[in-house]
């Protein structure tokens, strides 16, 4: 139980890091963090597979990373090609991003700090720690509550950089209090679906696949939108 205990006090310390103390060395922080969670579930007694990185699901876990992926890609396309849609691509954090800094988003920033950490964490080591004491239900429950937590302060700064959450929240406190819970919720509820995909193929692979999909892809799309459509 402590060694639960232990993981969830190192994601809190870091979310606090990566977000107020020294975000200038975000995917260092996250690269360390998830190096020391593995540690400390080998320490737990939790094995590669227990973890969803046994080597018996790759080949099942790439399958349904590819078929993720191309859904996600697809959806996203629809979605930015649609103009009553278009506003919720339009992010200024993407949008003033140059192209050079665009492509370390893409392919450095999201992949091995953003999805590397929280796959790691919580689909990979506090889900396996609570699964093998409670079960999956619980297992999907906290993680995903969890989950939902660990975006509290990145999502305070929502309202002030997508359109879309600006005009439905507005930008008052109020506003940006509504909108950090719904992100929260919607996070969490993300988890739900992010655990069942690791469940369901027994392999990390499926949830990592997606996640970075929808958060790699988003950059790049949202950072199109703001060239091609932003000043209209």
């Amino acid at each position: 139980m402590w060694m639960l205990l232990l993981v969830v006090l190192v994601l809190a310390a870091v979310n606090v890091v990566n977000n107020r103390l020294a975000p200038g060395l975000y995917v260092p922080v996250c690269v360390a963090t998830a190096a020391l969670l593995l540690l400390i579930a080998r320490l737990a007694g939790l094995t590669a597979r227990d973890l969803g990185l046994g080597r018996d699901s790759v080949r099942r876990g790439l399958r349904w990373g590819l078929i993720l992926v191309a859904a996600v890609v697809t959806v996203y396309l629809a979605g930015l090609a649609v103009p009553f849609t278009r506003d919720v691509f339009e992010d200024r954090r993407a949008a003033g991003l140059t192209s050079g800094e665009l492509m370390y988003h893409a392919l450095v920033r999201v992949p091995l700090g953003t999805v590397v950490l929280e796959e790691i964490a919580f689909r990979g080591v506090l889900w396996a720690m609570v699964e093998r004491r409670w079960g999956h239900l619980w297992a999907t429950t906290i993680s995903s509550f969890l989950f939902g937590l660990w975006h509290v302060l990145p999502a305070r700064g929502l309202t002030r950089a997508n359109a879309a959450a600006e005009a439905v929240f507005g930008t008052g406190p109020a506003g940006v209090a509504l909108s950090v819970v719904t992100a929260v919720a919607g996070t969490a509820i993300a988890g739900v679906l992010l655990c069942e995909l690791r469940r369901r193929s027994g392999s990390l692979i499926p949830p990592i696949a997606l996640h970075c999909a929808v958060n790699s892809t988003g950059y790049v799309l949202a950072w199109t939108a703001g060239r091609w459509w932003g000043s209209s």
